[in-house]
C-alpha cells in the first residue's frame, strides 16, 4: 500500500481528528456510521496520532465525531430529499467523506472547499466522481465564490469551521452566502466560551497557540446580524436524543446518563450546538 504523508500546519491538522474518529468507528460493531472509505483512507496515512490519544480516549473521540457526522449527514440527506436539483457547498471539508456517504443524485453539484494542503491530500486519498469538485482556497477568499452557480438551492455545510474564524470573518461569510444564494440552508456547529477555552487548552499544548477564536453563546447570533438567515433548529451536541437513536452498545457505557446530566447545566449543555438556518432572502 502506498502511504500518504500528511503534514498539515496548525488548524488544518485538526481535520485529522474527524478522520480518526470516523475510521475508528468503522472498525467496531455496532458501528455508528460504518464508513469503510474513511477507514481505508486512515490506513493509507503516514501520521502519528498518538498525541490525540493523550488528550482524549479513543472511545470518546469516536463517539463524538461519528455522532456529529451522522447528524449532519441526516440534515444533508433531508435537504437533498426535498431538492433533487441542488448545490452542496462544504466549507472546511477536511478529509471527510460525506459526499460518498450521501451519494447524491445526478441533479446535485457538490463542492468541497478547504486550504490547498488539505485538498492536495484529498486528491491522493479519494477518487473523483461525477458532479463533484474540490476547491483549494480559503473560505474567506471571495474569488472562488464566483465559480459556484446560483441557479439552484444551496446547502452550505460548515462543520467544525466557524469556531476557528474571527467573529468578523464569520459574519462576513454569512452575508456572502446569503447575498449570493437566494434560497437554501446553512448548517453548522458552534462552540460557546466554555468550549472554546477547553478546546484551546488542548490545542495550545499541541500547537503552542490557541486556534479557536469565535465563541457563540446563542444560536440566534447569526440570525440577528443577518436578516436573510432564520434559525430553524438548534440541538446540543450532548443531547440525549442523539444517543437515543444508536444501536445498543454503539456508545460508551454511561454516555446516556452523562448526557442527561449535562442538560441540567446550561453552559455545559450548550458547549457545542448543531444549528440549521434557512436562507429567507430579503
Amino acid at each position: 500500500m502506498t502511504r500518504v504523508e500528511i503534514r498539515f500546519p496548525d488548524a488544518m491538522e485538526t481535520s485529522l481528528i474527524t478522520l480518526y474518529g470516523i475510521a475508528t468507528d468503522a472498525r467496531i460493531e455496532p458501528t455508528i456510521l460504518g464508513d469503510g472509505m474513511a477507514a481505508e483512507a486512515f490506513e493509507k496515512i503516514d501520521y502519528d496520532f498518538s498525541w490525540l490519544t493523550r488528550f482524549s480516549s479513543p472511545k470518546s473521540v469516536r463517539t463524538k465525531v461519528a455522532l456529529r457526522a451522522k447528524h449532519f449527514d441526516a440534515w444533508t440527506a433531508e435537504f437533498l430529499a426535498d431538492h433533487e436539483r441542488a448545490t452542496v457547498l462544504v466549507l472546511g471539508a477536511g478529509l471527510d467523506t460525506r459526499v460518498w456517504r450521501i451519494d447524491p443524485g445526478p441533479g446535485v453539484h457538490w463542492y468541497d472547499v478547504d486550504l490547498p494542503p488539505v485538498i492536495e491530500a484529498r486528491g491522493k486519498l479519494y477518487p473523483q466522481r461525477e458532479n463533484y469538485r474540490m476547491i483549494a482556497a480559503s473560505v474567506a477568499d471571495p474569488a472562488w465564490w464566483e465559480e459556484i452557480p446560483t441557479d439552484r438551492p444551496v446547502l452550505v455545510v460548515a462543520q467544525g469551521l466557524v469556531m476557528y474564524l474571527e467573529p468578523a470573518e464569520g459574519h462576513a461569510l454569512s452575508r456572502r452566502i446569503t447575498d449570493r444564494f437566494p434560497t437554501g440552508a446553512v448548517v453548522l456547529d458552534t462552540h460557546n466560551r466554555l468550549a472554546v477555552r477547553t478546546s484551546n487548552w488542548m490545542l495550545k499544548r499541541r500547537f503552542g497557540s490557541s486556534l479557536m477564536r469565535w465563541a457563540i453563546e446563542d444560536a440566534h447570533e447569526l440570525e440577528r446580524s443577518n436578516p436573510k438567515l432564520r434559525c430553524t433548529d438548534a440541538i446540543s451536541a450532548l443531547s440525549p436524543a442523539l444517543l437515543g437513536g444508536l444501536p445498543p452498545g454503539a456508545a460508551p457505557r454511561g454516555s446516556e446518563l452523562a448526557s442527561r446530566m449535562t442538560q441540567l447545566v446550561p453552559p455545559v449543555r450548550d458547549m457545542s450546538l448543531y444549528v440549521r438556518y434557512e436562507i429567507v432572502g430579503a
